[in-house]
C-alpha cells in the first residue's frame, strides 16, 4: 500500500504578494510556506502509516526550490518524494496542474490499494478543484472534506464533514481523498532524526522529457499557454487597521466602546 500526498508550496500570506506582468505570481520573491490543508492532509497519511506501514510519498509540482519543502515532509516521516518541475509546466492552472499530475502519478504507478491524499484547496487560488479533477483523470473514486478516516479492511472509512453536520463514507481503493484542516489533527513537528536522514531519503525529479510519452499528458494543454484559466487581475489586498483591547467589564469600558464605534459609524 502506498499513499500519495500532494503538497503545493504557497505564498506566505502574512508577506506581500509580487505578480508578473502577465499576471501569475512571482513565486521567486515571495517567502513560502506549506498549504495548510496539505499538512493536514500529510498528517493524516502518516497517521495511516503508523497504523499499517505503508509507504508514504510526497508529491509536488513547482521550481526547483520547491525540494526544501518536500525535504520539510521527509523529515516529518515521509519515505520518499517527488518534484514534478519543469519550464514546460510553469503557468498551468487547475486543469493543466491535476493533468501534469495525473500524469506523474500514473507513470509512478497506482496499484489496487493505493491512496492519493490532496488538501481540500490551496490559499492561493482557492478553487479546491485540482484533487477533484485528478480523480477523474485517474478515474478514480474520490471523497472530499475529510477530517477524519480509517482503514478498514481494505476499504477506508471517512468522516466527511458538512456545513450542518457530518456523513460517514466507506470508499474502495484507489481513491483519492482531499482533506481539510481540523482542530483535531495537529500535523506533527519535523524530528531530529527526521532532520538529519531527510537529505539521504529518496527524491526524484520528474520533468517534461519523463512524462511526455505519458497518455494522460497532452503537451497543448499545460503550461500558461494551454490553460483555459485566464487571469484578469492580481493584486495585494489592502491592510486592515490595527486593533484595539479595551480592559475592563463595567460602564466606562461599555461607553468608551460604544464612543469608539459611534466615531467610526458603526452605530
Amino acid at each position: 500500500m502506498r499513499i500519495y500526498v500532494c503538497v503545493k508550496q504557497v505564498p506566505d500570506t502574512s508577506g506581500v504578494v509580487a505578480v508578473n506582468p502577465d499576471g501569475t505570481l512571482n513565486r521567486a520573491s515571495m517567502a513560502t510556506i506549506i498549504n495548510h490543508d496539505d499538512l493536514s492532509a500529510m498528517e493524516q497519511a502518516l497517521m495511516l502509516k503508523d497504523a499499517t506501514g505503508c509507504q508514504v510519498t510526497a508529491v509536488t509540482m513547482g521550481p526547483p526550490p520547491a525540494e526544501g519543502m518536500l525535504r520539510e515532509l521527509l523529515a516529518m516521516g515521509a519515505d520518499d518524494a517527488v518534484l514534478i518541475s519543469a519550464r514546460e509546466f510553469g503557468g498551468s492552472d487547475t486543469f493543466a496542474t491535476s493533468q501534469i499530475i495525473a500524469a506523474a502519478i500514473s507513470h509512478l504507478g497506482l496499484a489496487e490499494e493505493d491512496i492519493i491524499f490532496c488538501g481540500r484547496q490551496a490559499i492561493d487560488g482557492d478553487t479546491a478543484q485540482v484533487g477533484p479533477q485528478l480523480a477523474e483523470k485517474l478515474d478514480i473514486p474520490q471523497v472530499t472534506y475529510c477530517a477524519e478516516l480509517h482503514k478498514d479492511g481494505k476499504d477506508i472509512v471517512v468522516k466527511r464533514m458538512l456545513e450542518d453536520g457530518y456523513m460517514k463514507i466507506k470508499v474502495q481503493t484507489p481513491c483519492l481523498i482531499t482533506c481539510i484542516k481540523d482542530n483535531n489533527i495537529t500535523p506533527r513537528y519535523m524530528t531530529l532524526t527526521g532532520i538529519n536522514e531527510c537529505y539521504s531519503r529518496p527524491l526524484e525529479v520528474l520533468d517534461f522529457e519523463a512524462l511526455k510519452d505519458e497518455p494522460l499528458l497532452e503537451p497543448d494543454t499545460i503550461g500558461l499557454k494551454g490553460s483555459p484559466t485566464n487571469i484578469f487581475k492580481s493584486f495585494t489586498p489592502p491592510q486592515k487597521g490595527v486593533g484595539v483591547m479595551l480592559e475592563g467589564a463595567d460602564k466606562s469600558t461599555a461607553a468608551d466602546l460604544a464612543d469608539r464605534l459611534l466615531k467610526k459609524h458603526v452605530i
